[in-house]
């Protein structure tokens, strides 16, 4: 396997990573919501009841709840902000994957064009010495006739 292909499934478990933080994090949204709409809902019923007279053991418990209940809120808020490092962190990894990814084509795609020009060099190369070889050729056949022909002389 090369070094692109690794680069590839890095990325590619870098985007899966995010996807389940993201989800994670949205499940810790969705939960630290229905603590709080609980207790919304929860102190307005309390709030209908207020003209109806209450046993102190009954308020206590009340507040006893809605005490635990805004700390669960808070500890899921924590939740929630752990959550949302975690996205952050994924986020990085996946751009710092899809990066280096990127330079590796980069790097990639460079080598092919000076392997390319390297190609094409060797080739022109050849050509102009096979140029040169049959200019060198068409000379020497030059010469040669030239010199095997007797020399005419014109009258004038």
């Amino acid at each position: 396997m090369c070094i692109r292909d690794r680069a590839s499934r890095k990325r590619d478990d870098a985007r899966k990573v995010l996807q389940d933080t993201l989800a994670a994090e949205q499940a810790a949204r969705a939960q630290l919501n229905q603590l709080e709409d609980y207790a919304r809902e929860t102190e307005s019923r309390w709030g209908v009841k207020a003209d109806t007279a209450m046993q102190p053991e009954v308020m206590y418990h009340h507040y006893q709840f809605m005490n635990r209940l805004g700390h669960a809120a808070s500890i899921q808020n924590g939740v929630v902000g752990d959550q949302s490092a975690r996205v952050q962190a994924a986020q990085r990894a996946l751009l710092d994957a899809e990066l280096r990814l990127a330079s590796l084509r980069k790097v990639v795609e460079k080598r092919r064009n000076d392997f390319a020009l390297q190609q094409q060099r060797r080739d022109q190369k050849q050509t102009d010495e096979r140029a040169a070889l049959q200019y060198r050729n068409a000379d020497q056949e030059l010469s040669l006739i030239h010199i095997s022909e007797p020399t005419r002389r014109y009258a004038i």
